[in-house]
């Protein structure tokens, strides 16, 4: 039976100890054996039944052949990882600071299918412009509860709302007691719910998918053709791509068994999600590396069952109303699965500040357009209190 990653041993202390990643040799050598003895299905008989067999053939070859795991520790152990316990769970986070005196506290939040993967690629850019005319950020890129890293819980309650007050905790524990929050997919939820519990906090948020249900009495005739489009899109999205979200909150122990116990289930369930979510071929602007630093996270931590209860702890329970008073800024990427048009957006965050719709870019805009990213947020910013 394989083992998670060793971590340290449970300090449930509000202690933050350096967090040094050394996966042991066996454990990689027992993924590289069950990749050597992968099974795959018949292809499909149609494109639309998932991702295609020759792709995740050619992406497990890739993981057993060329992928280097040691490279992606290296990295990891030279961004700073931490480890504290909040609330009695163990927390994973990276905390890389700027050189610059003027440099601005920033928590920035990863989604499913992601991990800390997604921020490795412009931590240099927030935290070192080299240009002192553009912002710098002290960055905090936590693991969410039950992903990489971080501790799984042993029991239920940890929802979108419990997470955004551990955050809360983790900054003030880092010292930083306001800050700038940033967030897509869970990563939105959480840093929406940071806004709404801790506007005393929370400096200015944001966004590449924001939460907002369609105003009450609202004309849909106020929608220009893009948001309609939107819309139809989101539509389509509920249709025939929701099925991953339907199994992960009504039965994420049952689809464990088989993540947990398979590569190249593990890879295809995540890579599927880094297709159909970006912008263009293959993975849009995402390195294939990166897909495969990502989901050697998972498969190591063996996180399928306890990354997908998220799904099930928060849905139907998400606060989608609540005003958010603080700044808010928003940027939509093309190829985000849900995009809500910018009235809806207007009546939930009071203070939007910034608003960009870009011309490329997907769900997982940090590792697609890294640049673009980076520049949304400096904009955005800019315009904190």
């Amino acid at each position: 039976m394989a083992a998670d990653v060793p971590l340290p041993a449970r300090d449930l202390s509000a202690e933050v100890v350096p967090f040094v990643l050394d996966v042991p040799e066996e454990q990689l050598a027992d993924l590289r054996e069950r990749l050597r003895r992968v099974r795959l299905p018949e292809p499909a008989t149609d494109p639309s039944q998932g991702l295609g067999l020759d792709a995740v053939t050619e992406l497990c070859r890739a993981w057993l052949e060329e992928h280097d795991w040691r490279r992606v520790e290296d990295e990891l152990n030279r961004r700073g990882g931490f480890r504290t316990a909040i609330d009695g769970l163990g927390v994973h986070f990276l905390h890389v600071r700027s050189p610059r005196s003027d440099a601005q506290p920033l928590i920035v939040t990863h989604g499913w299918p992601g991990s800390v993967i997604e921020f490795l690629d412009v931590l240099d850019a927030l935290t070192d412009p080299g240009d002192d005319s553009l912002p710098a950020f002290h960055v905090v890129a936590p693991s969410l509860p039950g992903y990489g890293f971080s501790d799984k819980p042993t029991g239920p309650g940890w929802g979108v709302e419990r997470i955004a007050d551990a955050w809360a905790e983790l900054m003030g524990r880092l010292g930083y007691d306001r800050f700038l929050a940033q967030g897509g997919d869970w990563g939105a939820m959480i840093t929406t719910a940071l806004a709404v519990r801790h506007p005393d906090r929370v400096a200015m948020m944001h966004t590449t998918m924001p939460r907002a249900r369609r105003p009450e009495g609202f004309d849909d005739d106020r929608l220009d053709a893009t948001e309609r489009g939107w819309r139809e899109q989101a539509e389509e999205f509920r249709r025939t791509g929701a099925g991953y979200s339907a199994q992960q909150r009504t039965r994420p122990q049952t689809l464990g068994y088989g993540l947990v116990d398979s590569p190249a289930g593990q890879l295809a369930w995540i890579a599927e999600k880094f297709v159909v979510w970006t912008d263009g071929d293959g993975f849009g602007g995402v390195p294939r590396d990166r897909v495969l630093d990502n989901a050697t996270i998972y498969w190591l931590t063996a996180s399928g069952a306890s990354s997908a209860r998220l799904y099930w702890e928060s849905f139907g329970g998400i606060d989608v109303t609540s005003p958010v008073t603080v700044p808010s800024a928003v940027s939509v990427f093309p190829a985000e699965m849900d995009k809500v048009p910018r009235a809806w957006v207007e009546s939930r965050y009071v203070d939007l500040r910034y608003w960009n719709v870009l011309p490329t870019g997907g769900h997982f805009a940090s590792l697609e357009v890294p640049g673009d990213f980076v520049d949304e947020l400096r904009a955005a910013f800019a315009l904190a209190p």
